[in-house]
């Protein structure tokens, strides 16, 4: 294409033909050790003279001029030597035309006049990209927060320069747990040792900040070396992932903090993702909830495979807005529906299933805080969580849905809480249902996800905000957590299995003790303990110490992929529906003893928690 000849790039031109004038005397003088051969005559010069215009069309075709100096890199050099390579061929071709006698022109200027031709074009590059950087960042590389970087491969050499040009951020040290690079320097940085030595580091250079440079690393190893972080009350933060990086998406230092997702050390998910769009590809799928954290996230993963149709049934205005702008802004190409509708309004369910015939149901609404379930609205958690399920069940059987996805919770299993017991009676319904049923009734079971509206993430972050405390039920409390896309990538992978009526129980990882998480949030957010402090409140209505995945009853089956078993629990028995029905239509709503004494007749489990209180306690689920 062609570019603009400014003033500045005629001097460059001029400058390499008299590069060709330099290198060409030079030669001359260095073969007769500086002093000028009386009996060269005027063939050297004219030989010169028609080298000079060789050149010329040399560096133009090598496309010299459309680099930035200022830049100059490997690909500039590897024009300039493209260039010299010609302008020699054409020496030789000169000299055979000219047919000059060798007392004229020895042969060694066939190897002098390129060697020198090379240190000027490609010296005087080098130097004035040298000179420029040092004109132009002088100043920065004593300014700026000392900071330690992690990885000393390919993402730490991309960093390292990149900071270079940034005054925020002084790279004081590398740390690299290949000790092949111990005690050697890049771009003048020392590698001052593995991960491990991070605390004297940051005691020797006087640095309060971190960045991991580990882009090809196993999340555990960025686990462990975030967490030495943490634990020397550094300010830490993350490069992008070599996808990003590769794709062009990001910058080496579009960098971020540290995460609490980060700390947790979990495998990314892979799903088979060409199943999952064979099964939901150009379909029309009902996602109940679909404002709310799962799902939400439950549609934005779904638009990944071609649905033909996304019904966002949902009760609350606001979320339904909400998610309907994100299709707006990110995925305008998706048909959506958005739908307002209370899952226990029969005629708004039957006129949703008759007007738009959903071929697949994902149900993730429900009520799921356990302390505000458990005082005061245990009829209203029955009456959400069983009642709706129900109406929704009954409606898919009637309507010949193909899939019905009941999104449940690990509170569900030997529960002491009515939300966990209310959704172990929806986790029978839809067994029940799948015993008569041609729809595939599958539930779908897991723990706590970070980042939800019921996580305590969101609740620590505004204590850690407000100076403080963080509050903690209890500080032997441990729960699983898993990220709310992993989470919803791993509940399609389970829709897309072929049994009916079975529960899949989600792989969440190790159980991660919720001390240990406030912990690492102060931390994260540049306090310590002293800070912000940490404050025992002690458990709540229907808390319990841990949760459980699996039944004592219950035994698994793996399925084809790794993340995902089968929870084989005891059968429903065959007077179910009928009894639960009757229960649900025929009674007027129940104080909170009734209901938790009725529906023990059916969840045996259920076993009501001692810390029952006539005091409402808000406040996240920890």
């Amino acid at each position: 294409m062609p570019f603009r000849v400014s003033a500045r790039t005629f001097l460059v031109f001029l400058f390499d033909l008299l590069a060709v004038v330099i290198a060409w005397v030079g030669g001359m003088l260095i073969r007769f050790n500086f002093v000028w051969p009386s009996d060269s005559g005027s063939s050297t010069f004219l030989i010169l003279a028609a080298l000079l215009p060789v050149h010329a069309l040399a560096c133009y075709w090598a496309g010299l001029y459309r680099g930035i100096w200022q830049f100059a890199s490997i690909p500039d050099l590897k024009r300039v030597l493209g260039a010299i390579a010609v302008s020699a061929t054409g020496l030789l071709i000169i000299k055979a035309l000219f047919n000059v006698p060798g007392s004229a022109l020895p042969r060694s200027m066939l190897v002098l006049y390129p060697l020198l031709l090379v240190t000027i074009m490609c010296g005087d590059r080098l130097a004035w990209r040298m000179w420029k950087e040092h004109w132009m960042y002088r100043g920065l590389s004593a300014s700026g927060k000392p900071v330690i970087v992690v990885g000393a491969g390919n993402s730490g050499k991309m960093l390292v320069r990149a900071l270079e040009h940034r005054a925020d951020w002084r790279v004081v040290a590398l740390l690299d747990d290949d000790k092949s690079k111990w005690g050697r320097e890049l771009y003048g940085i020392p590698v001052e040792g593995g991960s491990d030595a991070l605390p004297r580091s940051l005691k020797k250079y006087h640095a309060a900040h971190v960045i991991l440079a580990m882009t090809s690393a196993p999340p555990t190893a960025i686990q462990r070396v975030a967490n030495i972080a943490v634990n020397a009350n550094a300010k830490v933060f993350i490069v992008p992932g070599i996808e990003e990086l590769m794709c062009g998406r990001v910058e080496i230092d579009a960098m971020r903090p540290v995460e609490i997702e980060d700390l947790l050390g979990r495998e990314p998910v892979h799903i088979d993702a060409a199943h999952v769009h064979q099964i939901f590809a150009h379909r029309t799928i009902l996602v109940t909830g679909a404002g709310g954290s799962i799902g939400s996230e439950l549609c934005r993963q779904l638009a990944n495979f071609e649905p033909k149709r996304l019904i966002l049934l949902e009760i609350s205005e606001f979320a339904l807005y909400s998610i309907t702008e994100w299709f707006a802004s990110h995925r305008p190409e998706v048909e959506i529906v958005p739908l307002i509708g209370d899952i226990r309004d029969e005629a708004r369910i039957e006129e949703v299933f008759s007007i738009w015939q959903p071929q697949d149901v994902f149900h993730a609404a429900a009520y799921k805080h356990v302390p505000l379930m458990e005082i005061g609205n245990a009829w209203q958690a029955v009456s959400n969580n069983v009642f709706g399920t129900l109406r929704l069940a009954c409606r898919a059987h009637r309507h010949n849905v193909e899939r019905f996805v009941l999104i449940s919770t690990d509170k569900a299993v030997n529960p002491t809480n009515m939300m966990g017991a209310t959704k172990r009676l929806a986790e029978m319904a839809c067994q029940a249902f799948a015993a008569l049923s041609n729809t595939r009734f599958g539930i779908v079971r897991f723990g706590n996800v970070l980042g939800s509206s019921g996580s305590v993430v969101p609740k620590f972050q505004a204590q850690i905000a407000r100076g403080g405390p963080v509050t903690v039920t209890h500080p032997e409390v441990i729960r699983y957590f898993m990220s709310i896309p992993e989470a919803a990538q791993l509940v399609l992978q389970a829709a897309a299995q072929e049994e009916k009526g079975e529960i899949f129980v989600l792989d969440m990882g190790q159980p991660v003790k919720i001390v240990d998480l406030a912990r690492n949030m102060i931390r994260l957010s540049g306090y310590t303990e002293a800070q912000i402090g940490i404050e025992f409140t002690g458990l709540r209505p229907g808390e319990k110490l841990y949760e459980e995945l699996l039944a004592d009853t219950e035994q698994t089956l793996p399925t084809p992929h790794p993340k995902l078993r089968i929870a084989r629990s005891r059968q429903v028995d065959e007077g179910f529906l009928g009894s639960l029905q009757n229960w649900l239509e025929c009674s007027a709503p129940l104080d909170d003893e009734t209901v938790r004494c009725d529906i023990r007749q059916w969840v045996v489990e259920y076993t009501p928690s001692l810390h029952q209180t006539d005091e409402l306690l808000p406040g996240d689920v920890a």
